[in-house]
């Protein structure tokens, strides 16, 4: 299997910058990063729309 020391990474690393850009490798962090809270939260919300469908409407509800 491959084993990636630390020269490996670094140059990794630096054909990263050189391609993308620090600018843009810390914008595309970003967006990855509130990608991910959006998903998590898309999650947690089935799970909360599913348990309010559940629940019988109030009487408020049922008058409408």
């Amino acid at each position: 299997m491959f084993r990636l020391g630390p020269t490996e990474l670094i140059l990794i690393l630096a054909i990263v910058v050189v391609l993308f850009g620090v600018g843009r490798i810390g914008k595309i962090g970003k967006e990855l990063g509130s990608g991910m809270r959006e998903f998590r939260k898309g999650i947690q919300g089935d799970d909360e729309n599913k348990s309010a469908t559940t629940t019988p409407p109030s009487d408020e509800e049922q008058k409408s």
